[in-house]
């Protein structure tokens, strides 16, 4: 039970910890200063958000998303979310992909060539399918939070910033809304993929809370690093490497590996809630469905990652509070609904 909680906590990281929350783009976006009651507000929420959709996932015997909206929000607004869903995979598959051009670039690779191995790794990995994906995040996502952490730490020790909880000014609560509401999309296509494969509800609790937690803790730790470095952020195209400017270059280069790492499985994971969304209208490998969906993505590379970003993150954002209200409220709404029958 607990290591298979750990794979599905780890595959729901996975869909988190992408270019945008990696880079530390997603981070500087929706908190900065004033922000601790944001990242524990985001924290719960998603813990519990994944929780209900994956509960509601099960008892439905959902093989996609969609019966999962149905019930949220009924079959209209269904259909309108659903659509969303498929822009919202798509557009930000095409975001990771640049950011995979945008961190090779680090080395002096020219943009495309990243775009261009990121794209081949992904055609590889659906080769195996589900299981060439969860095997692949299992080993990957672990090292990239570990080693996401153990940089964060050992830079708020050799810095001034400090770990410090200003309960006085939180005016920035309500960006854990927005970013939830950006986050939801890819967990509800997630897990909604992942729901005939869970057995135990110590699964559910495993990974729902776990992954919470650790994303909670994950970003304090970031916020708190790219407060230190604020006046420098706006000359990178990925906030992380201000944080990494005086480390030695071979720490650099281990970092951006991995942060090219975690792109790559978020990717991956988008592509595999695509994947799962349309198996019954097309048939055929699953790498060959990968490259049906990468393909009509490339023209969204020459945008460039932070561009991408900035202005499609905030608008999905807001646009998924309604569908974040309803989840949190399905339980309560649900509870109310067996009493009456």
């Amino acid at each position: 039970m607990i290591g298979r909680g750990l794979k599905w906590m780890f595959l729901l990281t996975g869909a988190m910890v992408g270019a945008g929350y990696a880079s530390g783009r997603e981070i500087w976006q929706f908190f900065g200063e004033e922000s601790v009651a944001a990242i524990i507000l985001f924290s719960a929420l998603f813990a519990i958000s994944s929780m209900v959709i994956l509960k509601l996932s099960i008892q439905k015997g959902a093989e996609n998303y969609v019966s999962v909206l149905q019930t949220l929000l009924g079959v209209r607004l269904a259909k309108f979310y659903d659509l969303l869903i498929i822009l919202y995979l798509f557009t930000t598959t095409g975001i990771m992909i640049s950011g995979g051009g945008a961190t090779l670039e680090t080395f002096e690779f020219p943009y495309w060539l990243g775009v261009f191995f990121m794209c081949l790794f992904l055609v590889v990995l659906f080769i195996w399918d589900i299981d060439g994906l969860t095997t692949v995040n299992n080993i990957l996502t672990p090292a990239l939070i570990v080693a996401l952490i153990a940089i964060l730490i050992l830079f708020q020790i050799s810095s001034d910033g400090g770990f410090v909880l200003e309960w006085g000014a939180q005016s920035n609560w309500p960006s854990a809304l927005m970013f939830m509401g950006l986050n939801l999309l890819p967990i509800v296509a997630v897990l909604a993929a992942i729901a005939p494969k869970v057995q135990t509800e110590g699964e559910i609790w495993i990974a729902t809370v776990g992954s919470g937690l650790v994303l909670g803790g994950v970003s304090y730790l970031y916020n708190q690093s790219l407060l230190v470095v604020a006046d420098d952020i706006l000359l990178y195209e990925i906030p992380l490497f201000s944080i990494l400017s005086t480390y030695p270059s071979i720490l650099v280069l281990a970092m951006t590996l991995l942060l090219f790492t975690a792109i790559y499985t978020t990717a991956a994971i988008n592509i595999l809630g695509l994947m799962s969304r349309f198996r019954r209208i097309l048939k055929g490998p699953g790498w060959v469905l990968a490259l049906m969906i990468i393909l009509p993505l490339l023209p969204m590379t020459v945008f460039g990652f932070s561009t991408l970003v900035g202005f499609l993150y905030p608008l999905y954002g807001v646009v998924n509070l309604y569908l974040l209200g309803a989840v949190l409220l399905y339980p309560f709404l649900n509870q109310q609904q067996l009493k009456l029958k």
